[in-house]
């Protein structure tokens, strides 16, 4: 069934107390940088993640009032052009689309994007180049970039990018090695010129305004999204996150300096532990001569070759990488994109009125 495309979302209902009046106010004002950029109600985008921020979800989360963001990764371009006009196909609102800037096609990847009028491109998985960067932004598209060092932020803003997301290390998937409470008070305070997103353990509004006040243009959600009724992932994936608390969501472990892992945070589980086995078996076989050094390290780099998608589409959640962020544990069951963006929007008014009262009784 065709979604429609233009129903209001909860987040845009007018509320008839004057204290919430006046917080929705507030918080208008508080990340109007951010929907101003995105050109979205509300300002929070969707974590890319692979498999799973595909049309259904992307979409879901634009007509609720917040920016998609379709999650490229490893598709060649006729694929992601399909994808792009199946989602342009569900919702007229804006979305931006994830490419990583290690595709051996990355240049027609960008052309796609133009070609399909796509106003965002997010660039994930390393410092993009200042070739790519100029020809999205010549296109027409604005540039958001990854930035978990202030050193990163400041660099990729000379580069041009129109904007930042700050990740901390609580998120799921390919993360940094700073907490996102850290990254905040290094970049926020500093970066005036262009919106920055927060990104990593967001699962609740009140939350969200605190960054806001610090600073922040919005904030970006994956772990939250991707167990909704509107995500395309398996029943027992998203069973697994309701399941989980936040000390379930860990890193991949390294054993040996010589052979280094990317970390990745996910649930831990039988996958999780086997790779730490795989390891040392690896070591092994290396020390004893079986092996050369570029050998072992890509035995240990395709140890986790289409786990993602055996757990997000297959539902082996024993076996393959269930990528989650430390906010996991505040999923206690499955909701719609409409009803998430509405909450945290619940819950930042609710933390705006209560600074309001606190000043009030000073």
């Amino acid at each position: 069934m065709q979604p429609d495309m233009n129903q209001t979302s909860p987040s845009s209902t007018t509320p008839t107390d004057p204290r919430r009046v006046a917080a929705r106010a507030r918080l208008d004002r508080l990340w109007s940088a951010g929907t101003s950029f995105l050109g979205s109600e509300v300002a929070l985008l969707g974590g890319a993640m692979s498999w799973i921020s595909e049309r259904h979800l992307v979409s879901a989360i634009s007509n609720a009032g917040g920016f998609g963001v379709l999650a490229c990764g490893a598709m060649e371009p006729d694929r992601l052009a399909e994808e792009i006009a199946a989602t342009q196909a569900r919702t007229t609102r804006p979305f931006g689309v994830n490419l990583i800037t290690m595709h051996p096609r990355l240049n027609d990847l960008v052309q796609v994007c133009l070609d399909a009028g796509v106003g965002h491109v997010v660039l994930a998985g390393g410092i993009p180049s200042g070739p790519v960067i100029r020809a999205i932004k010549d296109g027409g598209a604005k540039v958001i970039a990854f930035a978990p060092a202030f050193v990163l932020a400041k660099r990729l803003m000379r580069m041009g990018v129109d904007a930042l997301v700050i990740e901390g290390s609580e998120a799921g998937g390919h993360i940094g090695p700073v907490s996102l409470t850290v990254l905040a008070q290094e970049v926020l305070p500093f970066v005036h010129d262009i919106p920055v997103f927060v990104a990593g353990g967001l699962g609740r509004g009140d939350a969200i305004v605190s960054y806001l006040e610090q600073g922040a243009a919005g904030a970006q959600l994956g772990t939250r999204f991707a167990a909704s009724t509107d995500s395309i992932a398996h029943e027992r994936f998203k069973k697994a996150f309701i399941r989980a608390s936040a000390r379930d969501a860990v890193t991949s472990v390294q054993l040996d300096e010589r052979f280094p892992v990317i970390p990745v945070r996910g649930l831990q589980n039988e996958g999780s532990r086997r790779f730490l086995s795989h390891q040392a078996e690896t070591l092994r076989r290396f020390q004893s001569g079986e092996l050369t050094k570029e050998q072992a390290q890509l035995d240990i780099e395709h140890f986790w070759a289409g786990s993602l998608r055996r757990a997000v589409i297959d539902g082996d959640v024993e076996n393959g990488s269930v990528m989650a962020g430390q906010s996991v544990g505040m999923i206690t069951s499955e909701q719609s994109v409409r009803d998430i963006i509405a909450e945290l929007v619940e819950q930042a008014l609710d933390a705006l009125i209560r600074q309001e009262d606190r000043m009030r009784r000073e």
